[in-house]
């Protein structure tokens, strides 16, 4: 395998579910988020410490058990995957879309979730809930509630949910950053819809990379891949559920197991709870992730990466390209250089490094602890920026004008209105979980009509689909100027 093979792309730092938008509006850093004042699980729920008459703290799981089962929910979907037959008579004489028929395919899955605010936030897995057209939520008092998604993120595989309601059990979350290897550890979940199921274990590596993601990721997006793996039972309908310590904090949302049956075998994964927390904030503040960027091409040091770059020993993550224009590149970083710590903290693998940037937004600053080519110890301070190149969050206001039901759009260009002999239509940047994707859109694809109403701008779309409650018919076309169309009620 060559050094090339081995390298990872940070891209402009770490790719997310967030796209480029038009126009930037600085965001106060000292306003109150929704996020501050809906994740209460800390604030509700005193946390208790385990001591049993001599009994090795940790040792007993009861009192995290029983707190925890009631925060984790069991999450049932269903999936329509529609298809619009056209009438090519009935057209000819009435119209685009006229005369034609719906044809409908039903499936449906389950999974858990972790209820995070007692005002009803929920958080899952993004493949737990993606392409579903429908989303129940079921309590452990067998209450059920219809979901409605926040927001979800491919990158990190997480996902909001909403319900309606007050006063549900929030859980306390924890961190972990302080997770040790070796440390009890509770799997909270519905496997194969046995609700409410406890299972224990040990942590037994973190920052775990094992390629998950990336077979399901769509091209513009990096995974951001740093596990917690534990030996606790994880099986199918556990994914969403909740990895507790003993003090019955969320240290992690369990999202994968390591199977050659599908079933569990020794191993699972989680997503750790300070990614999390990072992710679920940001979905609930804006609807989308917004992520810093270290513009910078990086890879695990091998033995072949150590002696090709005479590198002093394998620490560190190394530096094959430094992007032009990008953060890195501001701060006089340079290829070849091996990043040691980001703040006080070492990183020794491209799944730390990924971890720490991930829970960070442009703007924020970071100190890097870096070995140069010729052996000296640097520090570099700088500032994460978006994909863009800029360090301004967002507003959620500018979201809302570029984006509506999980996914963004672009203008077209002159060059492409042209060669599909079109004078409308916008196109799909991109396409998260949301009512677009669970009806068969991909990236690409152009929104010419909404309800035989043609297009012009991403505004007028993103106003007329997230401001319709009633049925929409699309006209849409691929990007060979094939034209068809797609249905579906909000």
């Amino acid at each position: 395998m060559t050094i090339l093979n081995t390298l990872k792309l940070f891209g402009m730092g770490i790719l997310g579910g967030t796209l480029p938008l038009a126009t930037y509006v600085i965001i106060q850093h000292n306003t109150t988020k929704l996020s501050d004042q809906v994740i209460d699980g800390n604030r509700n729920q005193p946390i208790h410490q385990v001591d049993y008459n001599g009994i090795p703290q940790g040792l007993d799981f009861t009192n995290a058990a029983e707190n925890t089962v009631h925060s984790v929910v069991h999450i049932t979907t269903k999936v329509v995957q529609t298809t619009f037959q056209r009438d090519p008579f009935q057209e000819f004489f009435y119209g685009p879309g006229a005369g034609g028929r719906e044809f409908k395919q039903y499936g449906a899955g389950a999974g858990s979730g972790v209820i995070v605010s007692s005002q009803g936030y929920i958080v899952t897995n993004n493949h737990v809930i993606e392409n579903a057209s429908e989303i129940q939520v079921i309590l452990n008092d067998n209450s059920k509630y219809d979901a409605k998604v926040v927001g979800a993120d491919p990158a990190t595989d997480i996902a909001v949910l909403k319900i309606e309601g007050s006063n549900f059990p929030a859980i306390p979350i924890g961190n972990s950053d302080e997770l040790k290897i070796g440390e009890w550890v509770l799997a909270v979940g519905n496997p194969f819809n046995l609700t409410s199921t406890v299972t224990a274990g040990i942590v037994s590596a973190k920052a775990r990379n094992i390629n998950l993601l990336s077979e399901r990721s769509a091209q513009d997006v990096v995974p951001i891949e740093s596990f917690i793996q534990t030996d606790a039972a994880v099986n199918p309908g556990n994914s969403g559920g909740a990895l507790v310590n003993t003090r019955g904090e969320l240290i992690g949302i369990n999202t994968a197991i390591a199977s050659q049956t599908g079933s569990y075998a020794g191993y699972s994964f989680a997503v750790p709870v300070n990614l999390v927390d990072k992710v679920m904030r940001d979905l609930i503040d804006f609807g989308i992730v917004q992520r810093g960027y270290l513009g910078v091409q990086i890879s695990d040091i091998s033995q072949d990466i150590k002696e090709k770059n005479k590198l002093k020993d394998l620490k560190g993550v190394f530096i094959a390209k430094v992007v032009e224009g990008g953060s890195a590149d501001k701060a006089g970083i340079k290829d070849g250089d091996v990043i040691l710590k980001i703040g006080s903290k070492e990183v020794n693998s491209v799944a730390a490094l990924q971890e720490e940037i991930g829970k960070r937004r442009p703007g924020d600053k970071v100190s890097l602890t870096l070995r140069q080519k010729d052996g000296d110890l640097i520090t570099k301070e700088l500032v994460l920026r978006n994909q863009d190149g800029d360090t301004e969050l967002l507003s959620k206001e500018e979201i809302s004008k570029n984006y509506a039901l999980g996914a963004t759009f672009v203008e077209l260009t002159d060059k492409e209105r042209k060669e599909l002999n079109i004078s409308y239509g916008v196109k799909i940047k991109s396409i998260n979980t949301g009512k677009l994707k669970a009806i068969g859109l991909k990236e690409g694809i152009i929104i010419t009509k909404v309800n035989n109403e043609p297009i012009e701008t991403v505004q007028e779309l993103t106003e007329k689909l997230s401001g319709n409650n009633r049925g929409i018919l699309l006209e849409i076309m691929d990007e060979t100027g094939k034209r068809d169309f797609r249905g579906f009620g909000l």
